[in-house]
């Protein structure tokens, strides 16, 4: 087992009607004047932006509202937010959508805190944050985890690159989690939550390492989001099964089923790449390109996947290399089942590639060849070209 810390602060408020607890809550952690952050119109159709606002207001917390968080959040729309969030005083950020919103308000609190440094500063490295505001969530997409993570993704759209930022300083004080909030999303999002779900889980699981109980909770989280997962693309207003993406969502990002590994992460660095090019949504990235990975890498360590055949899709091969295979197979199949692609011809958003621009997403992969990605097996500028080409069309796994 590798060596490992572990901390997961976030307080978890699940179940009905929890979001009438948000003011509670804010008070709890000390915040008086909130910046609330959402998404598009989906939040005021509903009608839980209005109730959000109106448990404020009940329990006398001044706040501002910043919408438009987009699907893949963008850097120049957290840079709105920490203008706001620095001129009406904010010192609690709520983001109250899915992942992409959770991110943007994390981020806005990074960059309000360390003002007048530039957010994208922190993002590319060149300088560390000390500070942040506190972070609440209310969550509405069970999918990235971000409610309970150390990690923020965001967007460049001046330069079309995709960075994340992970730091403790991340973490929201609190999450609150009602699976009712979730039951007006079209099927295409419940299915790109539940690959990113898996994806979260498995970017940890394909490792070097073994460690008997730490496998056995991802890969109990992994038979739970493909069995509930079926359930909630075809009906999304069954509490049962959205109850548990939700509560799997959480687990799978919040550090708890990679303990004892090391972060492999490479089909995240791929899907980044894809996303931040198409403007494709994060879970179809990475279903677009997990099947030409594992076929790329299994035979690093064919007894991994073969452990996951086994475990996760019940596969009785004794042969490890076949049984590798038929676990990758069903998990190609698997996410086709439920709508998502499996190559970029399949991908509605990016269609079949040219040469040049296989190329050219390797290339910036690798940060323009100034690092490698994976530790399954690391992969350089021509792996990760292979893997993008092999990807590129429909085949038959």
């Amino acid at each position: 087992m590798h060596a490992f810390t572990y901390h997961s602060p976030t307080e978890i408020i699940f179940g009905k009607d929890t979001q009438l607890q948000l003011a509670q809550q804010i008070r709890k952690y000390g915040g008086n004047r909130v910046l609330l952050v959402y998404g598009s119109g989906s939040i005021e159709r509903s009608g839980l932006l209005n109730q959000l606002c109106q448990t404020l207001t009940d329990s006398q917390i001044s706040y501002e509202l910043f919408g438009g968080a987009k699907a893949n959040p963008t850097l120049e729309h957290a840079r709105e937010g920490v203008k706001l969030a620095l001129k009406c005083g904010a010192d609690f950020v709520i983001g109250a959508g899915g992942g992409s919103v959770i991110d943007t308000a994390k981020a806005i609190a990074i960059g309000a805190a360390n003002a007048p440094t530039d957010i994208w500063e922190f993002w590319t490295r060149e300088k560390t944050p000390h500070h942040a505001l506190p972070v609440g969530a209310v969550l509405t997409i069970s999918a990235a985890g971000s409610e309970s993570s150390d990690s923020a993704v965001l967007t460049n759209l001046a330069t079309g690159v995709k960075r994340g930022l992970g730091t403790e300083l991340n973490r929201p004080r609190f999450a609150i989690m009602n699976p009712e909030l979730t039951m007006t999303l079209p099927p295409y999002q419940v299915a790109c939550g539940v690959t990113d779900i898996m994806m979260h889980t498995m970017d940890r699981y394909f490792n070097p390492y073994e460690n008997e109980l730490t496998d056995a909770i991802a890969e109990a989280l992994l038979r739970t989001v493909i069995a509930k997962g079926r359930v909630a693309v075809q009906n999304p207003k069954d509490y049962d099964s959205m109850s548990e993406l939700m509560w799997a969502g959480s687990l799978s990002h919040n550090g708890l089923t990679g303990l004892g590994g090391m972060k492999d992460f490479a089909v995240h660095q791929l899907g980044h790449e894809l996303s931040a090019m198409f403007d494709t949504a994060h879970g179809a990235s990475l279903a677009t390109v997990w099947g030409s990975w594992a076929k790329a890498v299994y035979q690093t360590k064919p007894s991994r996947f073969a452990r996951f055949a086994r475990n996760v899709w019940g596969i009785a091969e004794t042969d490890d290399t076949k049984a590798a295979l038929s676990g990758i197979e069903k998990t190609v199949a698997f996410f086709r089942s439920i709508g998502m692609p499996a190559s970029l011809e399949e991908n509605k958003d990016i269609g079949v590639q040219d040469d040049v621009t296989l190329h050219d997403l390797a290339y910036r992969c690798t940060y323009h060849r100034t690092r490698t990605i994976g530790t399954f097996q690391v992969l350089g500028e021509e792996e990760i070209y292979q893997i993008y080409k092999a990807a590129n069309h429909t085949e038959k796994f």
